[in-house]
């Protein structure tokens, strides 16, 4: 882990005024105070790190996995050790800055500090964008999932599952964080069980491990694609991925932001290493890969091999879990993010303010208010703008990491020269 050493008394200056040290920087609004110790408004009980980086594992490991399944084969998880390395990358840069710098706040905060007020500004409002486009595909996976036990349509049923997560968000923290704990439980136990059981049946009760192991080298081998799937299976794991840096923003609301923003960068990568890779090893040595149905969950593909009762239920009930868990995440972290950029002067005013309940009770508003314009776009436009819209969110986290990356570039060089001089 990189340390700069920095002066004291430049750096107590920078934190007891608010202002960035670094020469050619304009003063940085902290959300946090300039100690590091939470000053938030809305930090009276604040959610659980971990709670929010399980949060972000929603549907995309549950069917999305199969999608990245049918391209690669075996190699997919390959794809997902690289995908897994580039979030451990971002996370330590992320977790060396708030080392370096305390007390700034999120990461948009520190793309702020590392390379100008443009890079702050542009990164807050690509990933405020790229959570209301999951905010709107999200609603709409769940509103499918309810159609055929409620006889409404997809619009009014995405709205529904929109306006409950946005009443929880509204309530207290505490009730957001009480929420996603039991969501993300439920996810944790599922994902741990099902490795279990698969264990148990690949060196236990099942056919054997040379049965077994003929899933891997057979049909078409470890490489049936060709080694180039490997990387054209990486937007589709990638997204599903998308999200470890929220338990950034969920520890500028804890006592010690620093702190557990470095404890977020150890623990996140290895957390989704072990959910994901760990699960998509036991499918793929349980069920042949091209058994697989892109848009089926392999889950309950492999689990009825395994002849578990009630399999598609089970699964289908924690899928739905994992997709009103990843919306509940979603409001949340499009709130603070233009609370965030309310108190940078990147966002209006208004968005700064708290309720009497310690939420930002309009960024929670609005955030539900512009995902619901997303889902209307889908009805309205399916082939069109809400296809773009979802082309284009792709697009703009990988701009959102890109920008992470200089920033912390940029600000080490600095610092180590501060330090040298």
């Amino acid at each position: 882990m990189w340390r700069p050493s920095m002066p004291t008394s430049s750096t107590s200056s920078a934190r007891g005024t608010g202002r960035s040290s670094l020469p050619g920087k304009r003063a940085t609004d902290h959300v946090c105070n300039p100690a590091g110790r939470s000053a938030c408004p809305f930090a009276q009980a604040p959610p659980r790190c971990h709670d929010l980086d399980r949060g972000i594992i929603g549907a995309g490991i549950f069917v999305g996995s199969s999608a990245a399944i049918h391209i690669a084969g075996p190699a997919v998880l390959l794809t997902y050790a690289l995908c897994g390395t580039l979030v451990f990358v971002i996370m330590r840069m992320l977790g060396e800055m708030a080392m370096a710098r305390p007390g700034v706040g999120s990461f948009t905060g520190y793309a702020a500090l590392g390379l100008g007020p443009w890079a702050g500004f542009t990164t807050a409002w690509l990933y405020y964008y790229f959570w209301v486009i999951t905010i709107a595909v999200e609603a709409i996976a769940g509103a499918q999932m309810l159609m055929p036990f409620v006889q409404l349509p997809m619009w009014a049923l995405a709205a529904l599952l929109i306006a409950a997560m946005t009443l929880v968000n509204l309530f207290s923290v505490k009730t957001y964080g009480e929420f996603e704990f039991w969501f993300a439980s439920l996810k944790v136990i599922t994902i741990v069980g099902f490795m279990a059981l698969g264990l148990g049946y690949i060196f236990g009760f099942g056919p054997g491990l040379a049965r077994l192991s003929a899933n891997f080298a057979g049909h078409g081998g470890a490489f049936p694609a060709g080694v180039g799937a490997i990387f054209t299976a990486i937007p589709v794991v990638i997204f599903s991925m998308m999200g470890s840096e929220v338990a950034t923003i969920a520890a500028v609301e804890t006592e010690d932001p620093a702190r557990n923003i470095v404890r977020a960068a150890r623990t996140v990568t290895l957390r989704i290493m072990f959910f994901y890779i760990g699960s998509i090893a036991v499918i793929l040595a349980i069920l042949p890969w091209d058994r697989v149905v892109s848009g089926q969950s392999p889950f309950v593909a492999a689990l009825s091999i395994i002849k578990v009762p009630g399999a598609q239920a089970l699964i289908g009930a924690v899928i739905f879990t994992a997709i009103v868990s990843c919306l509940n995440s979603a409001i949340y972290v499009t709130s603070r993010m233009l609370f965030e950029m309310a108190q940078r002067g990147d966002a209006p005013a208004a968005f700064g303010r708290v309720s009497a309940r310690r939420v930002p009770a309009l960024g929670i508003v609005v955030s539900g208010l512009a995902g619901f314009a997303v889902v209307l776009s889908s009805v309205f436009s399916p082939d069109g703008l809400f296809t773009f819209l979802l082309q284009s969110s792709g697009a703009t986290i990988l701009c959102v990491y890109l920008l992470i990356s200089l920033s912390q570039i940029a600000l080490r060089r600095r610092l180590e020269a501060g330090a040298s001089a």
